[in-house]
């Protein structure tokens, strides 16, 4: 039996969302009392502080854990938390989408880099040269072999000058990049690794990738 002072306002509160009745509400959010507690940098699992999702959202992590787990967001999917986030909270579907990931990886539902289509992670880097000289680095061969040396990368057909896409062989998987100015001389470089097949998978690569944006900024700043 949960001790918690505002136990009886949160089976009122979730059986007025949900419709439930109070038994049933009360039922739902006993068996919560089982669940793992929640780390306290929970949203952090999505690389983001209290204060920023505070500013982003208008509620901290601790609020957010509270308020979905008295609508029983454990018993639902993740586009219905999103979906339910941007309606009955009004704010925008990137915080909502932020919130379902790090709520979910919280409660034990998601493991840390899952997303739908598999395992995920990304790295930014800012490096101080021109921005189009970064594109470069990953189309050309030998300027790639200087920093990315006999990766099995190969490159998908893209338009934009910002952003590129790229083949993984060894484990098939797809690389993202994404280019944001910053000047003349300076621009941060975001790189997605998705599509990898296990959690294990994305730490290496995680790892893999600050090691090698770490090299590709001193290659082109000491060129």
């Amino acid at each position: 039996m949960t001790t918690h002072k505002t136990f009886k306002a949160r089976v009122r509160a979730r059986a007025a969302k949900t419709g439930e009745s109070y038994t049933t509400a009360r039922a739902q959010l006993l068996r919560r009392t089982d669940a793992p507690a929640a780390p306290p940098d929970a949203m952090a699992l999505v690389g983001m502080t209290d204060d920023a999702l505070k500013r982003g959202s208008g509620r901290g992590v601790a609020a957010w854990l509270e308020i979905l787990d008295a609508w029983g967001a454990t018993q639902r999917k993740h586009p219905e938390i999103a979906r339910w986030l941007v309606s009955e909270h009004g704010i925008g579907g990137w915080w909502a989408q932020s919130i379902t990931v790090g709520y979910e990886r919280a409660r034990g539902m998601r493991a840390v880099h899952q997303q739908p289509g598999g395992f995920a992670i990304s790295v930014t880097k800012t490096i101080n040269v021109a921005p189009d000289r970064i594109p470069e680095a990953w189309t050309d061969a030998s300027l790639r072999a200087a920093w990315l040396p006999d990766a099995p990368l190969r490159a998908r057909p893209s338009r934009s000058v910002r952003s590129a896409s790229f083949d993984w062989d060894d484990p098939p998987s797809r690389v993202v990049m994404y280019l944001t100015p910053m000047g003349e001389a300076k621009a941060q470089l975001a790189v997605a690794h998705e599509k990898l097949p296990d959690a294990d998978s994305a730490a290496s690569f995680k790892a893999l990738w600050r090691e090698r944006l770490e090299v590709l900024k001193e290659v082109l700043e000491s060129a």
